[in-house]
């Protein structure tokens, strides 16, 4: 699949629930509506779906949520999937905010998962809880230990928030040498109606990066995962350090990702609103020649890049749906 762009479609994440255990304060309000369960594609169908890409070209399939362990019996997926590695697909991994790890880290890693992302953005106790609105860090870091145990490499997401964690930068740096984790900074980014300030939040990463040169040796590298962070080597603690920037430096011009929601809507850029109906010829045949087309037909769609802007007037969202329902 090749866009009008010329860039090449091989990667894909799925968000297979829009439901999450935490409230974390730049993704989503804390009373949040969730979905009706009628809406939300069943296992089978988003496992269809996931095939229906690796044979139009995907090669890298991430699920997401919201927090995609909360799903029940999503193992059955990534089961499903895990046995088109090799055959077509060459990596299934997932973003996750650690919470439901230390049950599922080593299932994970026995179906071909082996990396994974972990979002979190304080090591301080406190700050975790005040952040999540009632998270509890201990049972991220319980996760954490069950992944290293596990096998699987870890990279810790976690988004620069001014004023709240933007103290704890070279710290999280320290413990990921520490812990053998990579680490990856995100600007926050302006989805969905959250009821707090949106320039009150955002830091942005240029200057992150500046302040931690000052500590640190940064070296650039051509190092790559998929997705858009643009990693540095740490020569301190020997492990990578990521950013990603779609407020400061727009990265669309390398963009080879599209998002897939639990309701079966298929986002070619997570900053537009234009989006396809894949659960119409999804459900209407079980032919997947009108699925197929669908996607293609999706893909010369897709745009060049994103609006996002931190509205300073009105710090209003570029787009109103949440990250959840995106596919974070």
């Amino acid at each position: 699949m090749i866009d009008p762009f010329g860039r090449r479609i091989t990667y894909l994440r799925v968000s297979v629930t829009d439901r999450c255990d935490l409230r974390c304060v730049y993704c989503m309000a804390e009373d949040m509506t969730f979905l009706p369960k009628a809406e939300v594609l069943t296992l089978e169908e988003l496992d269809r779906l996931g095939a229906a890409f690796i044979r139009l070209g995907v090669r890298k399939l991430r699920l997401t949520g919201g927090e995609p362990l909360v799903r029940r019996d999503v193992m059955r997926l990534f089961t499903s999937l895990g046995a088109r590695l090799g055959n077509g697909l060459d990596e299934l991994t997932l973003t996750t905010n650690g919470t439901q790890l230390a049950r599922y880290a080593a299932p994970l890693s026995e179906v071909g998962v082996r990396r994974i992302n972990v979002s979190l953005d304080t090591l301080d106790a406190g700050k975790f809880a005040a952040i999540t609105r009632w998270g509890r860090i201990g049972q991220v870091l319980e996760g954490l230990a069950a992944a290293r145990s596990a096998g699987l490499a870890v990279k810790i997401n976690t988004v620069a928030l001014k004023g709240v964690n933007e103290d704890e930068f070279e710290r999280l740096v320290e413990w990921c040498g520490q812990e053998g984790f990579d680490l990856c900074l995100i600007e926050t980014m302006p989805m969905g109606e959250i009821s707090a300030d949106r320039v009150d939040q955002y830091l942005p990463l240029s200057l992150v990066r500046a302040r931690l040169k000052r500590r640190f040796t940064l070296a650039e590298t051509d190092y790559r995962t998929g997705g858009p962070a643009r990693y540095y080597n740490v020569a301190e603690t020997g492990r990578r350090i990521g950013f990603i920037t779609p407020m400061t430096h727009n990265f669309c011009e390398s963009c080879n990702r599209v998002r897939l929601t639990c309701t079966g809507t298929l986002f070619m850029c997570l900053g537009q609103e234009d989006s396809a109906d894949l659960r119409r010829p999804l459900r209407s045949s079980a032919d997947d020649a009108a699925l197929e087309a669908a996607i293609r037909e999706a893909i010369t769609r897709k745009p060049k890049g994103h609006d996002f802007v931190i509205d300073r007037r009105h710090s209003r969202p570029a787009v109103s749906r949440h990250m959840s329902v995106t596919g974070g």
